[in-house]
């Protein structure tokens, strides 16, 4: 049996606040197995157009992704909580292999089991190609975002 994964549903606005900042600092490590670790076994997720059922799926899928999106930097911010679901938006940066660079804008949807795993994540992702210039994403990767670094609605995003 799986131990409890703190915080735990029904959420309050902070704990849903502290439960997106543990997933925001997860993906950025870009560490497949850590970031797999915080579903459910047999977890659901939709990403994009694609349909994953269970851990090692999501981690299959992580690892084509980091393979793919190079200097992966993450914001997340909660939008919406309630019960044993939480909504967010979030925005990432990354570049290809031939070093064009892009903002990634998506929504996810999320329902938690009563031991604080994701049970079911619904994500929504659009790409825009960025310039250099353009990029506002600027931390040490793999990494988690830094404290004082701005998120989504300081940066106007």
């Amino acid at each position: 049996m799986s131990s409890p994964r703190p915080p735990l549903p029904p959420f309050t606005a902070a704990d849903a606040t502290r439960k997106v900042r543990m997933a925001e600092d997860a993906w950025n490590s870009r560490d497949p197995t850590r970031v797999a670790l915080a579903y459910t076994e047999d977890s659901r997720w939709r990403n994009r157009a694609e349909f994953l059922s269970g851990r090692p799926a999501i981690e299959a899928f992580l690892t084509r992704k980091w393979q793919r999106e190079r200097d992966y930097r993450l914001i997340k911010e909660l939008w919406a909580v309630a019960a044993d679901r939480i909504a967010v938006r979030f925005a990432y940066e990354w570049h290809d292999d031939s070093g064009q660079w892009f903002r990634s804008y998506g929504n996810e949807n999320w329902r938690f089991d009563a031991l604080g795993y994701m049970a079911e994540r619904h994500a929504s992702i659009n790409d825009l190609p960025i310039g250099l210039a353009d990029r506002l994403f600027h931390w040490q990767v793999p990494g988690p975002r830094p404290d004082g670094h701005p998120g989504l609605t300081e940066l106007g995003l």
